[in-house]
């Protein structure tokens, strides 16, 4: 099921987002009075060998535009009449233009028709940030509430050289306001980035490696986390294994003790074997060496002490999940402030590929852990439908497909723009046949680059 819901929030926010992308051409073409003689929603054949396998499983004409969802569910195009693409070659273009098609216009009126998709994904992605920002204003943990205790070192921390306890102070030597600005994409993309930390009375600078994002890619996890108190929240009970399993025979989940030996939500757990637990860390790093093992534990309950006898998962594990017993931070913006937070946010998704592009091409992070493709976008949505969730993955991805297109690839719009560049600046277009060849050339590339990221996520699933 979870497979399931995170293919149709892909589907659907994809499905969006190239609507309103090819919507962008064809509103500025029948703006410009050029002859659309399509809008679909994925292709009516074979991607991409436009003769093979046409047909539609939905089509109306209305006017001189056929509006239609194709079979093949990848993207979507607008077919707009005397213009070269993955619909059209320049075979199809040998008669003399007809004042409605797309080559008998001005140079300038192409060029705006080609960023067309562009600019409409740019002011989606801004206007989904701009929503968010004001519906849901700002939950955070507050810098001061982060060094109450300190802050725990995880295995990618110590390897930069942090310490459980230590108290970040500040950042590239600037003050800063929130946890989340610890990891935000100018620290992390940024060039020799460090964390000023407060340990045994010392400043102590800490220096961030230029490969540091793709480490922490790698890891798919924090490299430190808030020093804090906890309570149980709730025990864990095997989920009955489904219908699947027993067809083919799997065994139920592992029963963990903490049930079964009598642990309630609510309970403070203070002891594991007579070693002391006042922070959540330090059970988890207990009960990793006890793994297996018996063990006492001692809670508080009601203001009563208790012990509790189990043995410990394999897994490390006996059960229970934690309310972090920290104070979250939250703030409201006005309308006003959202614009301004919201925009700078959306552009930030452009600049920060920018930057992740020149790591790749530095070599300070690997293409195969910077590039997902379609399983690796559905797994950053999740297994559970969060509308919110689902919303900043969409603008997300929205920046991302603007920032995508304007490339100066072949086939993208950014390749057409650069030819019709060319033909503003000289005076004189691109000959047909070129314009056949680079759109060939660049479908290949896409090719290349689709089956690079989808057999990439294949072997990250797996492997």
């Amino acid at each position: 099921m979870e497979g399931l819901i995170m293919a149709g929030q892909l589907i659907l926010g994809l499905s969006i987002l190239v609507t309103l992308h090819e919507f962008g051409h064809f509103i500025t073409a029948k703006w410009f009075k050029m002859r659309v003689e399509k809008f679909y929603l994925f292709f009516d054949f074979l991607f991409p060998i436009p003769s093979l396998l046409n047909f539609a499983l939905f089509k109306k004409k209305v006017g001189d535009t056929e509006y239609g969802l194709g079979w093949f569910p990848l993207g979507g195009y607008v077919s707009i009449a005397g213009m070269i693409d993955e619909t059209q070659d320049a075979a199809t273009l040998a008669k003399d233009p007809e004042p409605w098609e797309f080559r008998a216009k001005p140079a300038w009126q192409r060029l705006i028709v080609m960023l067309g998709g562009v600019i409409v994904n740019v002011i989606t992605g801004v206007v989904i940030f701009i929503s968010l920002t004001y519906s849901n204003g700002n939950n955070y943990i507050s810098k001061e509430e982060l060094n109450k205790n300190g802050i725990v070192a995880l295995d990618l921390g110590k390897h930069i050289g942090l310490k459980t306890g230590d108290k970040i102070i500040k950042v590239n030597g600037a003050d800063y306001k929130q946890l989340s600005d610890l990891r935000s994409s100018d620290v992390l993309l940024g060039d020799n980035s460090y964390y000023t930390v407060l340990r045994d009375g010392k400043e102590v600078n800490i220096q961030i490696p230029a490969n540091f994002i793709g480490q922490l890619s790698d890891k798919k996890s924090a490299f430190i986390e808030p020093m804090t108190k906890f309570k149980v929240l709730d025990v864990t009970a095997p989920n009955p294994p489904s219908l699947l399993d027993k067809w083919l025979g799997k065994e139920s989940e592992e029963m963990l003790p903490a049930l079964s030996a009598g642990l309630k939500a609510g309970d403070y757990i203070t002891a594991v074997n007579q070693t002391p637990i006042n922070f959540y860390h330090e059970i988890r790093e207990v009960l990793n060496k006890e793994a297996g093992k018996p063990i006492r534990l001692a809670i508080l309950r009601e203001g009563k002490a208790d012990t509790l006898d189990m043995v410990v998962a394999k897994s490390g594990q006996i059960g229970f999940q934690a309310d972090i017993l920290m104070k979250m931070s939250h703030e409201d913006y006005s309308f006003g402030q959202s614009v301004g937070i919201g925009s700078k946010r959306a552009f930030s998704v452009i600049t920060d590929n920018v930057r992740g592009f020149k790591k790749i091409a530095t070599g300070d992070v690997s293409a195969s852990k910077a590039l997902s493709g379609p399983i690796g976008i559905a797994q950053m949505f999740g297994g559970v439908w969060d509308w919110t969730r689902f919303w900043m993955l969409t603008g997300l991805l929205s920046m991302a497909l603007a920032f995508f297109n304007v490339l100066p690839i072949p086939a993208l719009d950014g390749g057409h723009a650069i030819f019709l560049l060319y033909e503003m600046i000289t005076g004189k277009p691109a000959s047909d046949k070129v314009m056949e060849r680079a759109q060939q050339i660049g479908m290949i590339l896409l090719l290349a680059l689709m089956a690079y990221t989808f057999g990439n996520d294949i072997f990250k699933s797996f492997f």
